[in-house]
C-alpha cells in the first residue's frame, strides 16, 4: 500500500531508469506500459515491475485526470490562506485532517511564513466561496485569520 501523500520519508536511491519512468509518467500519466518501456529503454515486463515498485515505495503517489473545473460546475477557484491560533502538533494535525475533507478543497499546503496553510478551493460562485470560508473556516476555533485570493488563470508547470 502506498504511503499517505504527506508521509515524508526519504526514498531509497533511484537509478536512471526509475527517474526516467517518473519523468515520463509526470508528463503523461496515461502512457501505456509498452510505450513507457520503449521511451525509457527497457523491456515491458521490467518497466511494469519497476513502475509497481515505484508506486509501492511511494515515489508514484497516484494517477488522476485533470478535469476542467467549469465542467464540474465549479468555475471559481481561490487560494485561501489560513493562520492558526495554536501551533501545537495536535491542533495543526487536526486542522489538516479536517481541511482536506472540506467540500471544494482541491489541495492543502502547509507553508512557512506569516500564514500556516493555503487551501486551493473550487466553488460554484462568489457566494459559495464566501459561504465556504464562513461556514468551514471562520467558525473553526483554531483558525485565527483567513485571506482569500481569487485565481484568474491557472497554468500547469512542467515540474
Amino acid at each position: 500500500m502506498p504511503p499517505e501523500p504527506n508521509d515524508v520519508r526519504p526514498h531509497p536511491a533511484l537509478d536512471e531508469v526509475d527517474r526516467a519512468i517518473l519523468t515520463e509518467l509526470a508528463a503523461d500519466g496515461r502512457l501505456p506500459n509498452n510505450a513507457l518501456a520503449e521511451r525509457v529503454g527497457v523491456a515491458p515486463s521490467t518497466c511494469l515491475t519497476r513502475t509497481r515498485a515505484l508506486r509501492e515505495r511511494g515515489a508514484i503517489r497516484g494517477f488522476h485526470a485533470e478535469v476542467d473545473p467549469t465542467a464540474l460546475g465549479l468555475p471559481l477557484q481561490a487560494l485561501v490562506s489560513v493562520r492558526l491560533t495554536a501551533h501545537e502538533r495536535a491542533a495543526v494535525d487536526a486542522f489538516r485532517a479536517r481541511s482536506v475533507r472540506l467540500p471544494g478543497v482541491v489541495s492543502v499546503f502547509h507553508v512557512a511564513g506569516a500564514e500556516d496553510y493555503v487551501l486551493h478551493v473550487r466553488a460554484a460562485s462568489g457566494d459559495a466561496l464566501r459561504d465556504f470560508v464562513l461556514d468551514h473556516l471562520a467558525v473553526d476555533p483554531v483558525v485565527q485569520h483567513t485571506q482569500t485570493s481569487l485565481i484568474f488563470e491557472q497554468a500547469r508547470g512542467m515540474g
